[in-house]
């Protein structure tokens, strides 16, 4: 190695590193300090001095059938909107690669859930959601139906929420979806149509299995952002009923920012991210079981 080549090294690592260190830092600060906190109790009001505790914290958590029935909530809504996404985002996907008619303009049309704010979609949603002066319940009405309590009860709760969500978040399914069909090889296609293999069998014994990588990968992102819902949530139904729509970062908010109790907070927010970590490591070793079968 040259010294010039040497000189350019150290300068573009006098650059890299102190940034690195920075983020580190801003990163590691918050994380460790909130996991000190989780194993003490911490009140800002009435302000409290900090006393250890040790595991009480997360053995009250584990304890609470709260902190449980918001884990199958959050799995729920979760699961739903994204098994929505996933279907009609590649249903969607494969429409605009075959060049529909308007492709342009449904391409852009689609992509203008995903740029809104999910409070102002949740705002528009409560409205048009509302029991007794919403469009939704309007138009049933003068269909015959009674109306629904969209948002006041439990499983009508639930399934708005995850219509909602499916909504926005469509869109970044048909995105990746269709980038990934626009790079599959097209001589693989042409071969199958040579040997007039029919258009559901080359979906399911090529498309499919080809954009398989892809699709455990764009299913495990809408997941792990899944379960982070708290705006949606707490502008629509803030929980409610009682706590039958209660996320678990929506709990996590009511302990920390009403309750202010910032020990069971952090110890919340920890087992959160364990709750997290094992899903994602169970999901990720089912889906490489599965992408080996069809390899």
């Amino acid at each position: 190695m040259t010294a010039s080549a040497e000189r350019q090294d150290g300068i573009k690592h006098l650059f890299i590193w102190p940034a690195f260190l920075i983020v580190l830092v801003i990163s590691l600060f918050p994380l460790i300090y909130a996991l000190t906190v989780s194993f003490q109790t911490v009140r800002i009001v009435p302000p409290t001095p900090p006393r250890f505790v040790g595991l009480d914290n997360y053995a009250q958590i584990a304890s609470s059938a709260r902190f449980w029935g918001a884990i199958g909530t959050t799995a729920l809504i979760t699961f739903l909107s994204v098994a929505a996404q996933y279907v009609l985002g590649f249903l969607l996907a494969l429409a605009l690669h075959h060049n529909v008619p308007g492709a342009s303009l449904y391409r852009v049309t689609f992509l203008l859930p995903m740029f809104l704010a999910p409070v102002g979609v949740a705002l528009i949603a409560r409205m048009v959601f509302h029991p007794y002066l919403g469009p939704v319940n309007d138009a049933m009405a003068g269909l015959g139906f009674a109306y629904v309590p969209f948002l006041t009860e439990k499983w009508p709760a639930i399934m708005v929420l995850a219509v909602i969500d499916t909504w926005q978040w469509t869109p970044f399914v048909t995105l990746l979806m269709l980038a990934g069909l626009q790079g599959l090889p097209q001589e693989v296609f042409e071969a199958a149509r040579v040997d007039n293999i029919g258009a559901w069998r080359r979906f399911w014994g090529i498309t499919f299995p080809m954009l398989l990588p892809l699709s455990v990968a764009v299913i495990f992102i809408r997941l792990i952002e899944g379960f982070k819902i708290i705006d949606t949530v707490f502008v629509l139904t803030g929980g409610g009923p009682g706590t039958a729509t209660e996320t678990l970062t929506l709990f996590a908010y009511n302990e920390g920012f009403k309750k202010f109790n910032l020990g069971l907070t952090s110890a919340l927010s920890f087992l959160f991210l364990i709750v997290v970590i094992v899903f994602a490591t169970v999901y990720l070793a089912a889906a490489q079981r599965l992408t080996r079968r069809y390899a």
